[in-house]
């Protein structure tokens, strides 16, 4: 199987409530990443859902901006600000 983590969406910084570490999450892998290191809570359903897209998104099944959404919402069910990025 081929994993495409690479692929893109419009950019989002996450400002994590500890420190208010900052995160630019604009890729599968990037999201990835955030997720696995970085997400203060592993165990709700925003987050879950989050996870399974950016599988999902990885392996060809669902569209980066699928993941973007996903994203949005598990940060909002985190207690995470998020802002977007505008080109």
């Amino acid at each position: 199987m081929n994993w495409d983590t690479s692929r893109h969406f419009q950019p989002i910084m996450l400002v994590f409530p500890r420190g208010g570490h900052c995160k630019t999450v604009g890729t599968a892998r990037d999201a990835a990443e955030a997720l696995m290191r970085d997400w203060p809570l592993d165990d709700g359903e925003g987050f879950c859902d989050a996870v399974r897209i950016c599988l999902d998104v990885m392996i060809g099944r669902s569209a980066p901006w699928e993941l973007r959404s996903a994203m949005l919402r598990a940060a909002g069910e985190a207690g995470i600000n998020a802002i977007t990025i505008v080109h």
